[in-house]
């Protein structure tokens, strides 16, 4: 793993805590570990890196500690409903550069984000390829690889379009 990658899966992480998601004390041990081996500077790291079992319990606030360090901290807006439109472009921003499997982004984007926004245009796509991902059998003319293409296809054009419709979010 290269210092890019490693940083690049620190904010990962940090974004993933910041959405409200579980990512448990041993894989932010192992993450810090990484960093680490990758040669990523931080005051704090070595002590993330080296946590016993017995001492886990530190890990979260040690992690956070990394990030401020290494100014990788993320808060996501106030606001909840900016909030979930942030969880949207991080979402389909994975989906799109093939970080995160379509079916399960676009699964994440219709349970996580479209529902508490009341199912906006601007997401209906992403909804619908989660829909069809979902759904899908073998009987069907379309193969489940070109659902995905499909999917990424739509995480892609909200990226393009989502700029010019936060103004009106």
């Amino acid at each position: 793993m290269t210092r890019d990658d490693a940083l690049k899966q620190l904010g990962h992480i940090a974004r993933e805590r910041a959405f409200g998601r579980h990512v448990g004390s041993d894989r932010l041990i192992q993450v810090g570990l990484g960093a680490l081996i990758a040669e990523v500077e931080s005051p704090s790291l070595a002590m993330l890196a080296g946590l016993l079992r017995s001492e886990e319990p530190e890990a979260p606030a040690l992690f956070d500690q990394v990030l401020e360090e290494l100014g990788l901290l993320f808060h996501p807006p106030a606001d909840p409903r900016a909030a979930k439109w942030a969880l949207a472009d991080w979402i389909a921003g994975q989906i799109a550069d093939g970080t995160l499997d379509p079916a399960t982004g676009t699964h994440l984007i219709w349970a996580d984000v479209a529902y508490d926004l009341g199912y906006p245009e601007e997401l209906q796509s992403l909804v619908s390829c989660h829909f069809d991902l979902d759904e899908w059998e073998e009987s069907w003319d379309v193969s489940v690889e070109e659902l995905n293409r499909e999917a990424v296809e739509a995480a892609k054009q909200f990226l393009r379009r989502r700029p010019a419709a936060e103004a009106g979010s």
